[in-house]
């Protein structure tokens, strides 16, 4: 496919715009021609932006329907962390996504998951040995070692994290690091053992601790996680070492906007715009060695047409020269099901449904009117939770929410094989009724749910059990489940429909009193247990600071 486009082309490198023609010959760049004057061009040329860090999983969406959506928004590469299919399906969950991507004219880069499953502290559906890390990596389409969370396996030197570490650096493929918080000496030895990024740094102290000892700090804004006000301002001093991601994103704000956002957010403050783009489109492309064009003569032709360089309107997104996008609307045709990998789609849930006795807690002092309880404190836009404890009444021999005092149970259901459930108190989910459950639950995926009664939870659970995946809310009035067959996580159908059901049952938990930015992507962290302070695994209450149970 041949195209010949009159621009004003953003060169970010030579940090210079000026008028030209490009010229497309066979999927490439055949030429780029300055011209003379810029009469009747209304557009700006320039590469195309890259998602430096995503679970795909986390939209909801299989790959090629994240795909349909992501590059109305400029999109043209993600660099994705296939770790939660992995962390259900094993290799074969990756191989899918592999499959699945690349139905789609969109570059997918993935990485061999490190972590799987994330800790030995909770039950996964599959474990990925270093022997199995190390044959991702040998194919070419598995780009780097996804973030080693283990970090106190690195500092401890582990036998089976450095043979991963050592397996991605022989084969000159980076290490993608997460240490939430992770400081001074400590961090320097993580840095000096090979980890090459991160993307969890919520203060810009400890950005800049990092960036100061040689590591690359992606700035992550996505559903749930949100640090781009803590750190963007570093981009002043330090674009060349930095990069843009979403981590996680559910659908609904998939659709609302992607990298984009961040561009137009980051120049509204004044930071340079060739700094900014190059954060955008160029270091992910240097970083992970991705074969995305940067408008050059002999690239890929991957670039977008938008009409300003402040709100980033978007008129057109080509990869390999082909037109994928226009004027907001997605070119990618859906995918086949009936011949595509998403007609066969991957699961592993062995659980069966609960009764509303399965969700009593007994107190550990039957015989007494109160106790004081641990209770997880969820924070708004954080992945990080506060401990804290609270004193509750027992009721007939049994701890109850506390829905006055915003004081609701949490339980995890393990997924994989019958199982006590694991119960503890949340704070700040603020339901006055009924109950939210998720198997979508980083990083095991096992069923997480907070309600205000057992009843509720009950009903919650059963619902994503009946469907063997998926979201739920119950209410005294109604009920609401968004399925997701594909390993519990994701669904095959239309993007925009996936984004609409969503959007009803985020709705559906707020007027049940949560004043969560996005309550059900905050339930899907309260499970992580690599991130501080206290978590709930299947297995029990969790301390992440000291990586043992409470």
């Amino acid at each position: 496919m041949n195209v010949r486009i009159k621009s004003n082309l953003v060169d970010i490198l030579a940090r210079k715009i000026y008028p030209a023609s490009i010229s497309v010959i066979n999927g490439k760049i055949d030429s780029v021609e300055p011209l003379q004057s810029s009469a009747e061009i209304e557009s700006f040329i320039l590469p195309g932006f890259i998602d430096a860090h995503v679970h795909v999983e986390s939209s909801m969406l299989v790959p090629s329907e994240f795909a349909r959506i992501a590059v109305i928004h400029g999109t043209v590469a993600t660099v994705s962390d296939p770790h939660e299919i992995a962390n259900v399906c094993g290799i074969r969950g990756v191989e899918f996504m592999l499959e699945n991507g690349s139905s789609v004219p969109f570059k997918f880069y993935f990485g061999a998951p490190s972590c799987v499953p994330a800790t030995r502290f909770e039950t996964a559906g599959a474990s990925l040995d270093a022997a199995a890390v190390e044959s991702l990596l040998d194919r070419n389409e598995v780009k780097y070692l996804s973030e080693m969370m283990n970090f106190p396996g690195v500092l401890a030197k582990d036998k089976e994290v450095m043979a991963k570490i050592n397996a991605a650096q022989k084969r000159n493929k980076p290490v993608d690091g997460h240490a939430p918080g992770l400081r001074g000496q400590e961090a320097k030895e993580y840095i000096d053992a090979g980890i090459t990024t991160d993307h969890e740094c919520f203060t810009r102290e400890e950005a800049l601790d990092k960036l100061n000892d040689g590591m690359k700090i992606i700035v992550r804004e996505g559903s749930a996680a949100k640090n781009f006000e803590a750190l963007v301002d570093l981009l002043h001093d330090h674009w060349d070492k930095m990069m843009f991601c979403s981590d996680d994103k559910h659908p609904d704000n998939l659709v609302a906007g992607h990298i984009n956002q961040l561009c137009i957010r980051a120049v509204a403050r004044g930071i340079d715009i060739f700094k900014v783009l190059q954060v955008a489109c160029i270091n992910p492309v240097n970083h992970y060695h991705l074969d995305v064009g940067q408008l050059r003569p002999g690239d890929p032709a991957d670039f977008i047409l938008i009409k300003d360089l402040k709100k980033f309107e978007h008129l057109a997104t080509y990869i390999n020269g082909e037109k994928l996008a226009e004027n907001g609307k997605s070119l990618i045709r859906p995918a086949n099901k009936k011949t595509s990998s998403a007609s066969s789609p991957i699961n592993n849930f062995q659980c069966t449904k609960k009764s509303k006795e399965d969700f009593r807690l007994p107190a550990e002092q039957a015989n007494a009117k109160e106790i004081d309880v641990p209770i997880i404190e969820a924070l708004d836009g954080q992945l990080i939770t506060n401990k804290s404890y609270a004193t509750l009444r027992i009721n007939g021999g049994q701890l109850e929410s506390d829905v006055s005092r915003d004081i609701l149970k949490i339980v995890v259901v393990n997924r994989y094989s019958e199982a006590p459930i694991a119960k503890a108190f949340i704070k700040n989910f603020g339901l006055k009724e009924g109950a939210i459950a998720s198997s979508v639950a980083h990083d095991s995926h096992n069923i997480v749910a907070v309600g205000a009664d057992d009843q509720s939870l009950a009903e919650a659970v059963n619902l994503v059990i009946e469907a063997r995946g998926g979201i739920s809310c119950v209410g005294a009035q109604a009920q609401m489940v968004l399925e997701l067959p594909v390993a519990g996580l994701m669904s095959q159908e239309d993007g925009w429909k996936v984004a609409e059901a969503y959007t009803a049952i985020d709705l559906m938990s707020k007027k049940l009193g949560s004043n969560l930015t996005s309550p059900f992507m905050t339930l899907s962290f309260m499970a992580l247990l690599v991130i501080p302070h206290l978590k709930l695994s299947d297995r029990g209450l969790f301390d992440g600071d000291h990586f043992r149970f409470v």
